[in-house]
């Protein structure tokens, strides 16, 4: 066990799950109108909840067990078996790598949130979001990052997939889910409400942003120099993406705002993540500048063009954001194309298609959407008896 590599990974943890808890929540909470806000914030705090317990109880074992095959880890260490506090991870004790992993797997289905809020049913999310980490993410894991079918030595030959952070693992397939559940959910009955509190997206996008470094900076699992320059890429590339979201927005409607200011933020920190331990500075600056007019071109294709209504723009700006950074890795020369593109083809593939059969298999046990009186009145007094705010008061 390395001391300072331990240290800076308990840190890196905690940043993580800081990124869900409260950042993602306040980030989404602010875009939804005032009368479904608390249903935002339920659906992100239980979700971080039962991800938590499903890590422990299976997810982990399938992701990076060593008793399965290229496809997936097996169940041996299902609720830790085998794990004690000596037990190792390379350099850190593995049952903080468990816990570091485990923040991973709790923003990944959080992230989802973004494509349903304002209409759907809280069991459905419950439900979705514990099989979809599972029979999803976990596989896809332990495909890339858990020695399986995707890494060096994999169906791509000698150099696998490189995915530093979660370009793929996080980003391609929160994104591509998003957009499914989005299409087979349909549309809002008001799509014209704007964000109720961008004030509270502004606050929740900063902690994003700063959690974030424990993301990319500690997916090094070392106190060393490759962490301090993914966390130096990971801040180039946010703040560039920021201010070509930004600079589009005022060229293309004449004004620049706060929400869009943010949302580059956004869009710049997913491209960065896949890249974040290759690249150096100016090619993250290169990224970002790109990133925030991508990005800001897939919203408007998904909601004008396609007449999806992904409503927090999930895939637009994580899925594509990811999917973008995974390329430029081969690009600046950094990995194989044939096996970036595979793997964000493969991923993608299964990454639909799982996602299909769970919203249609959930969907037979409990309602996907909300009925039309409970969308209207807002989710948070009908289906959890309360409001975010008590102007009486």
């Amino acid at each position: 066990m390395n001391g300072a590599d331990t240290a800076w990974i308990f840190v890196a943890t905690a940043l993580v799950l800081f990124m869900t808890l409260p950042g993602l929540a306040l980030f989404y909470g602010g875009l939804v109108r005032a009368r479904n806000v608390l249903s935002v914030f339920m659906q992100t705090y239980a979700i971080a909840c039962l991800m938590s317990v499903l890590w422990l109880a299976f997810g982990y074992s399938i992701a990076f067990g060593d008793g399965g095959s290229g496809y997936w880890g097996g169940l041996g260490k299902m609720f830790l078996s085998g794990v004690t506090a000596d037990s190792l991870s390379g350099t850190l004790p593995e049952v903080l790598f468990f816990a570091f992993q485990m923040t991973f797997a709790i923003i990944t289905p959080a992230l989802i949130v973004g494509a349903y809020v304002e209409r759907i049913g809280f069991g459905f999310v419950m439900l979705f979001s514990g099989l979809w980490m599972l029979l999803c993410y976990a596989p896809v894991v332990h495909w890339i990052w858990g020695g399986g079918m995707l890494a060096d030595g994999g169906i791509f030959g000698d150099t696998g997939v490189m995915d530093f952070a979660g370009g793929i693992v996080v980003h391609e397939t929160a994104g591509l889910a998003a957009l499914v559940i989005a299409v087979m959910l349909g549309a809002r009955k008001n799509r014209t409400t704007p964000p109720h509190a961008p004030w509270m997206v502004m606050i929740g996008a900063a902690m994003l942003w700063v959690g974030w470094f424990g993301f990319n900076g500690g997916s090094q699992l070392a106190a060393d120099g490759g962490a301090a320059m993914a966390l130096t890429v990971t801040h180039i590339s946010a703040a560039t993406a920021s201010l070509t979201w930004a600079l589009w927005e005022r060229i293309k409607y004449g004004k620049a705002s706060l929400v869009g200011l943010v949302t580059g933020t956004i869009a710049g920190l997913a491209s960065i993540t896949p890249a974040s331990g290759f690249v150096g500075p100016v090619e993250a600056l290169l990224i970002g500048a790109v990133a925030g007019v991508l990005c800001q071109e897939a919203v408007n294709l998904v909601r004008n063009a396609l007449k999806i209504d992904d409503t927090l723009d999930v895939f637009a700006v994580h899925g594509v954001g990811g999917i973008f950074g995974t390329i430029m890795i081969a690009a600046f020369g950094y990995g194989s194309w044939v096996a970036q593109l595979g793997g964000l083809v493969v991923v993608g593939v299964f990454t639909v298609v799982v996602t299909v059969v769970l919203v249609k298999l959930v969907g037979l046990i409990t309602p996907l959407r909300v009925d039309e009186e409970t969308e209207v009145n807002g989710l948070d007094l009908q289906v959890h008896g309360e409001r975010a705010y008590d102007t009486a008061s």
